[in-house]
């Protein structure tokens, strides 16, 4: 099926990836529904209202609502190619200073609201025997490379786990399911606004995650991906006869998987005595 016959259900896609994703789609002549929290008449504004484009009102914490974006979005389209689960913020916080509400919190959008959608959409695509699931996770979903991001880490490490699942489960069905992991774009995932922080802070930490938080208001706005480029790449994904289970994106996120796959065969090759002790003996 051409983009231009395939219909995309993305969420958060009020701003940053996941509306650089919905513009790329349009442009590529797919239908579109952009699903977001709240403003639903802003994203149609800042897409000139596309007659391509459907924007509901969807918090992915919600069960209900997805069932209700879900249901108007078959009702207008009939069906759904292309799922991506977008919809997510970050937390910066030692694992220690993040209370137990914050942690609820992280894994209540960027887990569980990623289930919610997929429970909804699945019956779906397994009726049609067809579709894509681009489950957006983050280069930390594989490495956590700077301290603070221990947090949003594991709920993007689940989100590579419950991919890995379902590419296997789905794979019989003849739908397709990709982990992408973006690196560091130029979005506003930095803004005060967007990134949320521990009201607790330890002073123990002051030399890790401490300096981080120092940084950041530097390298917001100097973020080397592209987000425009970044919703092309998922055009392309999604229109590929055999996409892959994992895809860094980005030269940085790259770079981290690399680093992370050496330094976890060199750690196995140093502890491969222990690691292959226990076993019973023949």
């Amino acid at each position: 099926m051409t983009q231009y016959n395939k219909v995309w259900f993305v969420t958060g896609a009020s701003k940053g990836l996941g509306l650089e994703i919905v513009r790329a789609a349009l442009e590529a002549g797919a239908k579109v529904v952009g699903a977001v929290r709240d403003h639903v008449e802003e994203l149609y504004e800042t897409l000139d209202h596309h007659q391509n484009l459907l924007v509901i009102q969807l918090d992915v914490r919600s069960g209900d609502q997805a069932q209700k974006g879900v249901s108007i979005a078959i009702e207008k389209f009939g069906r759904i190619d292309v799922l991506v689960n977008n919809a997510g913020y970050s937390l910066l916080s030692a694992v220690e200073e993040a209370s137990d509400e914050e942690v609820r919190k992280q894994f209540d959008t960027n887990v569980f609201g990623v289930l919610n959608v997929l429970r909804t959409v699945l019956p779906i695509l397994r009726k049609q025997r067809s579709g894509h699931i681009i489950n957006v996770s983050a280069l930390y979903g594989f490495a956590v490379s700077l301290p603070g991001y221990g947090i949003y880490g594991a709920t993007k490490f689940a989100v590579e786990a419950i991919t890995e699942g379902l590419s296997i489960e789905l794979a019989p069905l003849g739908i397709k399911a990709t982990a992408v992991e973006p690196g560091m774009f130029t979005t506003s995932l930095l803004d005060k606004n967007s990134m949320q922080e521990s009201k607790s802070v330890i002073g123990d930490y002051a030399a890790t995650v401490g300096q981080i938080r120092n940084a950041i208001a530097g390298f917001n706005g100097k973020q080397p991906g592209d987000p425009a480029k970044f919703g092309r790449a998922m055009v392309a994904l999604a229109n590929s006869d055999n996409p892959p289970g994992h895809l860094p994106i980005g030269k940085d996120a790259a770079e981290v998987y690399r680093v992370k796959a050496a330094m976890m065969a060199t750690e196995l090759e140093q502890w491969k005595e222990l690691t292959e002790s226990t076993d019973h003996a023949k």
